[in-house]
């Protein structure tokens, strides 16, 4: 009788244990994100955030199943379809693609800036390394052509149960509706807009609310970790091309300030930044002093606040995400 009342005892104190934990962890989840809410209020007009330990359960997520525009972080969906297409053995990495010239896209840093004359061929490794690491404009749109368009992209996306996460159009025709331009955005079609009108460098920076409303090429930041995970995991690739594709984020040169901003000098990260109007977005994974690591996603739309602030954000929030998934029991 006496071990039938001490086994019921051991029962009910490891349950009671079990239920303390799990309110525990309930509560730090809810006291890193009311801490993330605090430090970007003021920084940036709307914020989005989804992190999960890389092998964890526990997601953290801020305004997690709503939809923002993604911006040049969708390119991380094209690289995963191209790279699915490498693992089937219908491209190889190797394989030298034309690049011509009624493709080129202006943009900041770009292939179409770099190689003004025709005969431009660069390998499918190649086009992801500049797609991603420097956010080429030029080199996205080859690359969607490889993976097969907009709706094959959306497709393979459907493939790994993800859902809530639109790519509709090339770079070209992003930047052609977002800036009101008369047809593709080529180099001559914007130097001549921006001749034009002068005013419409401005707006680079500026929010742009109808853009913004539009459906199209959104997603929300849970489908976008759900993406980083299924690369992480080799669920959307082979072993070999997740390593090759992480490889490529972790040489990004985009947005110093941002993921990286406020994390302990040489911490590896490896990331996808995306900018256009109000918008400021970055994406990837970061590794923390002990060799774990967290996929993130943080999108920020909206915002009339200055550049550094929306930078700031992200940093900002990266920084709370390390601290706690470094320093949690």
């Amino acid at each position: 009788m006496k071990k039938h009342i001490v086994l019921l005892f051991t029962v009910i104190i490891s349950s009671l244990f079990t239920v303390q934990q799990a309110y525990a962890q309930e509560q730090n989840l809810k006291d890193v994100s009311q801490k993330i809410e605090k430090l970007t209020e003021g920084l940036v007009g709307r914020i989005g955030v989804a992190a999960q330990e890389i092998g964890g359960d526990e997601v953290i997520a801020i305004n997690g199943d709503e939809t923002f525009v993604m911006a040049s972080t969708y390119k991380v969906a094209i690289a995963a379809t191209v790279l699915d297409r490498v693992d089937k053995g219908e491209l190889s990495l190797d394989q030298l693609v034309e690049v011509p010239q009624d493709m080129y896209v202006t943009g900041e840093i770009a292939i179409a800036e770099t190689f003004p004359h025709p005969g431009i061929k660069l390998s499918v490794a190649n086009l992801i390394e500049v797609m991603i690491t420097e956010s080429d404009n030029t080199a996205t749109d080859v690359c969607m052509g490889l993976a097969g368009g907009a709706a094959a992209v959306t497709k393979n996306l459907h493939r790994l149960g993800i859902t809530d996460f639109r790519v509709d159009r090339l770079t070209t025709e992003i930047l052609r509706d977002f800036y009101g331009l008369p047809g593709k955005a080529t180099p001559e079609v914007a130097m001549e807009a921006f001749k034009n009108n002068p005013a419409l460098a401005a707006t680079q920076i500026d929010r742009n609310m109808d853009f913004e409303a539009d459906p199209r090429d959104h997603a929300t930041p849970l489908a976008m970790l759900k993406l980083l995970l299924a690369i992480d995991s080799g669920t959307a690739m082979s072993a070999e091309s997740s390593k090759f594709l992480l490889g490529v984020m972790s040489r990004t040169r985009t947005g110093a300030g941002r993921l990286k901003g406020l994390l302990p000098k040489g911490t590896p990260v490896a990331h996808k930044t995306g900018t256009v109007g109000g918008v400021a977005n970055d994406v990837g994974y970061i590794t923390l002093p002990d060799g774990r690591r967290f996929a993130i996603a943080v999108f920020t739309n909206s915002s009339e606040t200055p550049s550094a602030d929306r930078d700031r954000a992200i940093a900002e929030v990266a920084r709370a995400l390390f601290d706690f998934y470094y320093l949690k029991p």
